[in-house]
């Protein structure tokens, strides 16, 4: 079995991580050197629709899978930290803890759906007001803040980290680019928790290599909310993503309803975002009501 029939096998006992359509031969064996395990493992992650700088990590971890073990697995995925270069001890300069359990996790537009939020005990809030007025910013963020005062509620501030200091928030959420703008010395020096997005392997370690409070996984299911770079990542992927990530604070986001939800929390992260399932419900009392509840019944069991 040649290097490319051992790619088109592994891709067939992978299947669950496939996204798109699968590429044509020679766009798989594209820059390919050699004949080998290290190979097969890129062109496969090729055909199962990964970004190459995705294929290419993925590859990398197999050949440091295979030297851990001693022998080359098709079947085993990769999905060990050491493989990809992770630790899973904290260090210095890691950023404050937050749960690993951060339950449901509702990704509200104002300071007003914020403190609706906290009076039917959602246990983690994020405010994410998109204004260009740095006044109205900072004024829906000091009320976010009050809002979740004298209740259990924790508090993350999306991309406006300035006014999340100043105000007091429980922590900030930031987004790739943000994350390589932002001073994120300035911002753990604050004490704020720091939640980072994600979107596929090398996003992942890019984010873990800063050591935040929790790391987002998405986007699960397609989205209208905003464009998004990448494709929906699945349910199979999103296993995967969780496994490696196991030793750290993890949220599910993207697409996420209480019909889906049952099938994310069996990936075995700690939190699912929401925005939709609760912004757009009919009845939102009773939509958290039974968000709640299967994230309940998930922890039972």
């Amino acid at each position: 079995m040649n290097s490319l029939e051992l790619a088109q096998h592994m891709a067939q006992l992978h299947g669950g991580l496939q996204i798109g359509t699968p590429p044509v031969l020679a766009d798989v064996q594209r820059g390919v050197q050699g004949d080998d395990s290290f190979a097969a493992s890129l062109m496969a992650a090729r055909l199962l629709g990964f970004l190459e700088h995705d294929a290419q990590c993925v590859a990398h971890a197999w050949a440091a899978q295979t030297q851990r073990i001693g022998s080359f697995d098709p079947a085993a995925w990769p999905d060990e930290p050491a493989d990809f270069g992770l630790s899973t001890e904290p260090s210095a300069k890691a950023f404050p803890s937050c749960p690993h359990a951060l339950g449901l996790y509702a990704v509200l537009p104002d300071a007003a759906w914020v403190a609706r939020m906290v009076a039917l005990g959602v246990p983690t809030v994020q405010l994410r007001f998109k204004s260009d007025d740095a006044q109205a910013v900072q004024r829906e963020v000091q009320a976010a803040v009050q809002a979740v005062q004298g209740s259990q509620s924790l508090l993350f501030i999306n991309d406006h980290w300035q006014a999340a200091i100043e105000a007091g928030a429980y922590g900030v959420h930031l987004g790739q680019e943000d994350m390589q703008e932002a001073p994120l010395e300035r911002i753990r020096a604050s004490g704020l928790r720091l939640g980072l997005s994600s979107h596929g392997y090398v996003e992942m370690l890019r984010a873990a290599q800063h050591e935040p409070s929790y790391i987002a996984l998405g986007a699960v299911f397609p989205t209208t909310l905003k464009r998004m770079e990448t494709a929906p990542q699945g349910l199979g992927r999103l296993n995967k993503y969780a496994r490696l990530m196991r030793h750290r604070s993890l949220v599910a986001i993207g697409g996420i309803d209480l019909t889906a939800m049952p099938s994310v929390l069996q990936s075995g992260v700690g939190s699912v975002a929401v925005v939709r399932a609760i912004t757009g419900a009919d009845d939102v009392a009773a939509s958290v009501r039974q968000l709640q509840a299967c994230l309940r019944s998930a922890a039972l069991h």
